[in-house]
């Protein structure tokens, strides 16, 4: 699968930002999100090939929505990766329970985000 839209979901708008600059610099279309909800709409407008998903946020936290959007059956095959400041072994293996493929604290090392994208494409 070749990955080329994503869908960034954070409360941040400085994370939002970072990230889409940084995604759309290496050739990403870019599509953000700030909460919950927002994403929900987002997705009912098009399926993203990769969801960048943040963990604290206002509402539905992204534990929560990871799990929602990987038990619906139009996104089983899109991957999430968790893209938190939430940095315990604990956090990391509850978000790869919830239905994550994979898990990145910030700050976001762009590197290490590019290799864990191209490791999934």
């Amino acid at each position: 699968m070749s990955i080329r839209n994503v869908l960034i979901v954070d409360d941040s708008k400085t994370e939002l930002m970072y990230l889409s600059d940084m995604l759309k610099k290496a050739g990403f279309a870019v599509t953000t999100a700030e909460n919950a909800e927002d994403a929900q709409r987002k997705l009912d407008q098009g399926k993203p090939d990769l969801i960048l998903m943040d963990v604290v946020m206002p509402g539905q936290n992204g534990f929560q929505l990871t799990r929602a959007i990987s038990r619906d059956p139009r996104f089983t095959d899109v991957p999430i990766i968790m893209c938190t400041s939430k940095n315990q072994e604990t956090d990391r293996v509850w978000g790869m329970r919830q239905g994550a493929r994979d898990y990145i604290t910030k700050p976001v090392d762009q590197a290490e985000l590019m290799g864990k994208i191209k490791a999934l494409g």
